[in-house]
This record gives structure tokens, C-alpha cells and sequence, in this order.
């Protein structure tokens, strides 16, 4: 009997559960039925990939869209769009919007705003703190929620928990893996003397330094053990914290960023100046090549962008009045890329970083492998097109990338979300179709 579909993909390299094989992907329904010899089969819709590689779906499980309340920098329309145009298929967004994602009001309207606006998949974080502690447990089960958020060193309101007992408690109230940005707000206070009142931006991770960034992540696997709680400690960067981490992988998974892993300091912030300002900082050579290392020895987990846009005209103020951060959901995917074509990953632990990694971590419900019965998520690359980033390419509000003017080494041809093309040849292709991701540790039933 001849099988039709609603999209087949044909003659690509196809990175299956058996590796990277020449063969063919049947989709109907939104989802993966068929893996083989499609070539004749009857479909609605053909992707050629032909000289293309075909991915499972690249998940971005940390981006700040800044909707509500900072839609000038970003919202969840440009970001998305942006997440697509950079063969992302869904993203996890994080609490720290105005209001604060604190309650299941705040997540409710979250949704409601993705709703028929979002080019990709996509689910919330439920921010931690003082307030919510004794209903975490509750709210992280929440549909479309990825799970709890903690903000150890600087943020907005509520959501800076600098004290071991409001952690300790947020880690008592749940279960699912805790996601943290690990900074000690002691050590940041203290330090604050050294850029007040204006420094240039090369004091960034002087102020910031690598014992603020150990302090906090050492504190936080201690009460993670307490509490028995598994946690995911968010962009790490120091050499040290590594160190530590891969003596706690029960307790702890671990990120870093294409940030981390493509600049060094002092040269990216006497180039980039403010531009190159983050939180934790981008820091010298050192830690960059302790990342890698940590890359090849299983110590990191997921690769996140850490999408975090501002406008020039905020980036522009003089450090350290300029906010931190940087857009970075529309550049993962050819950073990474570049970084396999230059030989400091394989394909393959792309694969494992940015699509089953994220899967395992959250426990992701049909999503990060190209798999029968799977969601038909796929990021469709060319490992051979010699590109060059370009301001003119940002799709996000902001208008801006770090790596603006630079080359690199494979580029996203194509995304495909559940079926839809979403973006083909670096244009958005159709309306938005994005959905809730779902979680099958927190399935109703």
C-alpha cells in the first residue's frame, strides 16, 4: 500500500538513533512515521536536502524574550522569529519579565501571549523565591512551565535569592531539575567598589571574578545534596567551577554558552566594549579552553544562548550603568557549527548539546531525536556553506550580534517545526505555529 505524507524530506544525511545515514523522513500529523526510501512517495509538501544535513530539532532552553514589560528590547513574536531564522525549533523562556513569573496567573498570561504568535515551540520558568517557596511544588507542573528558575547574584526584585535558607526551602518544594544562575550576591556587594563610579568594561569580569561564580555553585550543590534536588547550573565559565561539577554529576548538569566558548577576555571587551557584557562574564583564554576541555570530557550537558537583547542605546551608557547581556538564539546554531567545522566538537556531540541533552535534562516529551512517532522537529544545515554573521541578518528587536562581520563554517537552511516549515532559506516561511512544549514527568493522569 503507497503511503502519503503531509511533508517528506529526501536525499539528506539524516542524524538518526543509528548516527548520521543517508535515508528519508515521512511526516503526517506533526509528527515522524516514517524513517527509509521516500523518494516516490506521495507528499503534500518536499524539503530536497540533497548536499544537506538533517538534525533533530535544536532546543534553546534558555532565552529571555522580555515579554511582558521590556518589549522594546524583544518580545515573543521577534524572538521566536529569531530563534527560527537560527534553525532553533523551541526555546524555554526565562521568569525575570515584568511582572515576574511567580504565580499561575503570571504563567497563564505568558501563554496567552505566546498564543498565535510564536514561530517555535515553547515553555516558561517558574521564577523562585520568597514569595512562592511553599507553592513551587505545584507550580512546576503547571502545562507549559519547564520547571523552576533561581537567580542567585544580581537580578530584578524578588527573584535575587541570596540566602541559604530561602534556597534551601525553594529546593525543599519540588521536584523536578531546578535550573540556577549561580553568582554570590555577598562577593558581588563587596566587590561593587571596584567599578563604581565608572570603569571600563574590561573590569567586568574583575568584578564579577571567577571566586564569586565558585562560591555560589559550591553553595548550591552542598544544599542541593541536602535537599536531595537535582539542579542545572546555568552558563558556567570558570575552569574551577568545572572542576567541582564533574565530581557532582548525580546531583548537578551543567551549561555553558556559544559566547563563552567563541570570545575571550580582554580582547572581546576592548573590541566590543559593553557589547560584550554578561552575566556571569566572558573571561580570559584560560576559561574558555577549560570549557572545551569540559565539553570533550561529558562535564557539560546543554549549550544554551543565554538570549538576553538590549538596545543599543542602553548598551551604549557607560559600563557598568550599561546592562548585561546579549542576544544570541539566532547566532547558536553557526557558532556551534563553526566550532564542529573547525574540529573542537563532532557533529554528533552537537547533537547530544542542543537537542538530547535538553531532552534528557527536562524530560522533554516527544522532542530531540528523529525518531518514529517523535514531533517532526527538524533544524535542516548546510555543514559546508561559508557564511559571514551580519547586524543586517538579527531578526530580534535589538538589532545587533557580538559577531557581527564574523565567518563561519555551516549555516540552518531550514527549520521545521511539528511538520511546519518555519524558516527556508534564511526566510520565515508562514504563520506562527508555535505551541506549549510538553514534559512527560508532569503528563495529566
Amino acid at each position: 500500500m503507497s503511503q502519503s505524507f503531509d511533508l517528506v524530506v529526501t536525499g539528506g544525511q539524516t542524524f538518526t538513533p543509528m548516527g548520521l545515514l543517508e535515508t528519508d523522513v515521512g511526516i503526517r500529523g506533526g509528527r515522524i512515521v516514517a524513517i527509509g526510501g521516500l523518494a516516490t512517495a506521495a507528499a503534500a509538501q518536499r524539503i530536497d536536502a540533497r548536499g544537506l544535513t538533517v538534525l533533530p530539532g535544536v532546543i534553546d532552553t534558555q532565552v529571555h524574550f522580555r515579554e511582558p514589560g521590556s518589549e522594546h528590547k524583544e518580545d515573543l513574536a521577534t524572538g521566536t522569529a529569531a530563534a527560527a531564522m537560527g534553525g532553533v525549533t523551541a526555546i524555554f523562556e526565562m521568569p525575570n519579565t515584568k511582572p515576574l513569573t511567580l504565580t499561575a496567573a503570571d504563567l497563564g498570561e505568558k501563554l496567552r501571549l505566546a498564543a498565535g504568535r510564536t514561530q517555535v515551540d515553547h515553555a516558561f520558568f517558574m521564577g523562585g523565591s520568597a514569595a512562592n517557596a511553599e507553592h513551587l511544588a505545584v507550580l512546576e507542573r503547571l502545562p507549559g512551565c519547564c520547571g523552576v528558575k533561581v537567580f542567585m547574584g544580581s537580578s530584578t526584585g524578588d527573584l535575587l535569592v541570596e540566602d541559604d535558607a530561602t534556597l534551601a526551602a525553594i529546593l525543599k518544594n519540588g521536584v523536578r531539575r531546578m535550573a540556577v544562575h549561580a553568582e554570590d550576591e555577598a562577593r558581588l556587594k563587596a566587590r561593587r567598589h571596584l567599578v563604581e563610579g565608572g570603569a571600563p568594561p574590561t573590569m567586568h569580569p574583575e568584578w564579577r571574578d571567577e571566586q564569586t561564580a565558585l562560591l555560589a555553585t559550591q553553595r548550591l550543590v552542598g544544599l542541593a545534596r541536602q535537599a536531595r534536588r537535582k539542579v542545572h547550573v546555568l552558563h558556567i565559565t570558570t575552569a574551577e567551577e568545572m572542576e567541582f561539577l564533574a565530581g557532582h554529576k548525580d546531583f548537578a548538569t551543567v551549561e555553558t554558552t556559544p559566547q563563552h566558548l567563541t570570545l575571550a577576555a580582554p580582547e572581546c571587551y576592548e573590541r566590543l566594549g559593553t557589547y560584550a557584557q554578561m552575566n556571569p562574564p566572558i573571561r580570559s583564554a584560560r576559561h574558555r579552553e577549560a570549557l572545551w576541555r569540559a565539553v570533550a570530557d561529558g562535564v557539560v550537558d546543554v549549550i544554551g544562548s543565554d538570549h538576553a537583547p538590549h538596545t543599543r542605546a542602553e548598551k551604549d551608557k557607560p559600563y557598568p550603568e550599561s546592562p548585561s547581556g546579549m542576544p544570541g538564539v539566532q547566532t547558536l546554531v553557526p557558532l556551534l557549527l563553526d566550532h564542529v567545522a573547525q574540529g573542537r566538537m563532532t557533529l554528533a556531540r552537537f547533537v547530544d548539546l542542543t537537542s538530547a541533552g535538553p531532552q534528557r535534562l527536562y524530560d522533554i516529551a516527544g522532542k530531540g531525536r528523529i525518531a518514529l512517532g517523535y514531533d517532526a522537529d527538524l533544524t535542516i544545515v548546510d555543514l559546508n556553506a561559508r557564511r559571514r554573521i551580519e547586524n543586517s541578518w538579527i531578526v530580534s528587536k535589538c538589532g545587533w550580534t557580538p559577531f557581527d562581520g564574523m565567518d563561519v563554517t555551516g549555516w540552518p537552511i531550514a527549520t521545521v517545526v511539528r511538520g511546519n516549515i518555519v524558516m527556508r532559506d534564511d526566510a520565515l516561511v508562514g504563520p506562527p505555529i508555535g505551541r506549549p512544549v510538553r514534559f512527560a514527568d508532569c503528563m495529566p493522569g
